[in-house]
C-alpha cells in the first residue's frame, strides 16, 4: 500500500501521534502554540478573577522598613510576621516596591507575575525539550488552576525561586556549569525551599566537574550568598542566618496540605518530625548510591578511598563520566530530589505547588507509566492541591501522588548506566 492509498483518518492519526511523541517536524511549534494559548488565559485570569491578598502587603511592609534604613533582619516585620527569606528576596521585592508605587498598583504587579509565569513555563518547556520529553505531556504544564493562582492571584516569592531553579537546570543541561550554579544560588537566596534540590545539584556538579571543579562551584555559590547578604551580616549576622534559613521553624496544622490525615497530635509530635527526617535522608542516600552515582560506574566506597588518598575520585575517567551527565539525567535527578523533599516535608502550603506542578509531567513520563495513567495521576494531584481547606482525603492524595512519582522513578531508572562487561570504568581500571 502506497502513502496515497492510506485512508485520511489513519494519515491524520499518524501525523497527530508523531507530533505528540515529538518526532514530527511540526512538533517544534507545539510549545509556542501552548504559550500563546496560556498568555490569553493569563490575561483572562487577571481581568476576570479577583486578586486575593495573602503575603503581598506584608512583603511591601517589610521592604518599606528596608527602604527606611533597617538592616537588622530580626527587626524587619510585616502584617503576617517577621521577614524569613534570604536577601535576594529583599532585592527583588524592593524593585517591585518601586515599580508598583510602593505596592499599591496591584494590576501592574499581576502583569509582571504573568510575564514571570510565562517565562518560567517557557524555560520548563526548553528543559523538557533538551531532555527529549514527548509533546503530549506539555499541555499539563499550562492547565494547572493552582499554578496560575499562585503566580497571578497571590504574587508569592516562590514564583521567582522556582523560575531561577529552572534557569539553573537549563544552564546545567547546556553544561554551562558556572551560570547554572549561580542561577541556583540566586534562587536559593530568594527562598530556602530550593535546598531540597541541593543534593542533586551537588551530585551533578561532582559528576560533571569532579571534586575540585564542584568544590569551586560550591565556593562560588557560598560567595554569592555572602555578597547578597553583605548589608545585613555586619549588623546582626546570627539574626540574618536564623531568619533566612530557619530550619527549626514551627508549623501550623491548620495550613498543612500534605499530612492533615495523620491528625494534629501526630503532626506536632517530635517523633513524627524525626521519622520524616530519617525517611528523607535514607531515601536520598538510596537514590545517590543506587541511582545518581551510576555514571561513575564505581561504588561510593571506592570513590571515598580515592579521595582520602588525595586523588580525584573519578581518576582518569573524569571525561568519560562527565559526558554521561546528559540533559535527561540532570532533569531527572534534580526533579527527583525535589520530589523526595516534598514527600517527606513536615508541612506543605499551597504555594509550594510551584515546585511540584512543573515537575510532575516529566517525572510521570520518565517513570514509563501509560500516558492515560500519567494524566490520571496528574489530575488527581491537581484536584488535591485545589481543595481548600485540605481534608484527610485530599492530603492523602497529595502524599500518595508524590510517593508514586518517587517510587516509580526509582523503578524506571533501575537499568540506567548498567555497565556492560568490558566497557565500564571499573573494568577499564582493572585492565589498566
Amino acid at each position: 500500500m502506497t502513502e496515497k492509498d492510506v485512508p485520511l483518518h489513519l494519515s491524520l492519526y499518524g501525523q497527530a501521534k508523531s507530533i505528540a511523541m515529538g518526532t514530527n517536524p511540526l512538533a517544534k511549534y507545539v510549545p509556542v502554540l501552548l504559550l500563546m494559548l496560556d498568555s490569553v488565559l493569563c490575561s483572562l485570569i487577571i481581568s476576570y478573577v479577583s486578586y486575593t491578598e495573602i503575603d503581598w502587603k506584608a512583603y511591601m511592609q517589610q521592604i518599606e522598613q528596608y527602604v527606611d534604613g533597617e538592616r537588622d533582619y530580626t527587626m524587619i516585620k510585616g502584617g503576617t510576621g517577621p521577614l524569613v527569606y534570604p536577601a535576594a528576596h529583599v532585592y527583588i521585592y524592593w524593585a517591585l516596591y518601586h515599580i508598583t508605587d510602593k505596592g499599591k498598583n496591584i494590576l501592574l504587579a499581576q502583569r509582571i507575575f504573568a510575564v514571570l509565569y510565562l517565562a518560567t513555563v517557557g524555560t520548563v518547556m526548553a528543559c523538557y525539550r533538551r531532555a527529549k520529553a514527548p509533546m503530549y505531556i506539555f499541555p499539563m504544564l499550562i492547565l494547572s488552576k493552582r499554578l496560575h493562582s499562585i503566580f497571578m492571584l497571590r504574587l508569592f516569592n516562590d514564583c521567582f525561586a522556582v523560575f531561577f531553579l529552572w534557569v539553573a537546570i537549563y544552564f546545567l543541561q547546556c553544561r554551562i556549569w558556572t551560570l547554572g550554579s549561580q542561577a541556583y544560588a540566586w534562587g536559593l537566596g530568594i527562598k530556602m525551599s530550593l535546598l531540597l534540590s541541593l543534593p542533586a545539584v551537588g551530585v551533578i556538579l561532582f559528576l560533571g566537574r569532579g571534586v575540585q571543579g564542584s568544590l569551586k562551584q560550591a565556593f562560588m555559590m557560598l560567595e554569592l550568598q555572602i555578597i547578597v547578604a553583605i548589608q545585613f551580616l555586619p549588623v546582626n549576622w546570627s539574626g540574618y542566618l536564623s531568619r533566612s534559613f530557619e530550619l527549626s521553624r514551627q508549623f501550623f496544622f491548620k495550613w498543612t496540605v500534605n499530612w492533615r490525615f495523620v491528625g494534629e497530635e501526630t503532626f506536632l509530635s517530635r517523633g513524627f518530625s524525626l521519622a520524616l527526617l530519617a525517611g528523607h535522608v535514607s531515601t536520598l542516600l538510596l537514590f545517590i548510591t543506587a541511582r545518581w552515582l551510576r555514571p561513575a560506574e564505581m561504588s561510593l566506597l571506592d570513590m571515598m578511598k580515592r579521595a582520602l588518598k588525595g586523588g580525584e575520585p573519578l581518576g582518569p575517567f573524569m571525561h568519560a563520566v562527565s559526558i554521561q551527565v546528559s540533559p535527561n539525567f540532570i532533569l531527572t535527578t534534580v526533579l527527583t530530589a525535589n520530589a523526595i523533599g516534598m514527600l517527606f516535608a513536615r508541612s506543605l502550603h499551597y504555594q509550594f505547588y510551584v515546585y511540584t506542578a512543573l515537575a510532575t509531567p516529566f517525572l510521570l513520563w520518565r517513570s514509563g507509566l501509560n500516558p492515560i495513567l500519567q494524566y490520571a495521576i496528574w489530575l488527581a494531584q491537581e484536584w488535591a492541591w485545589n481543595v481548600y481547606p485540605s481534608t484527610d482525603i485530599s492530603s492523602q492524595v497529595v502524599v500518595g501522588m508524590l510517593f508514586v512519582q518517587v517510587a516509580s522513578i526509582y523503578w524506571a531508572t533501575r537499568d540506567d548506566f548498567v555497565t556492560r562487561k568490558g566497557s565500564g570504568c571499573i573494568e577499564k581500571e582493572k585492565v589498566k
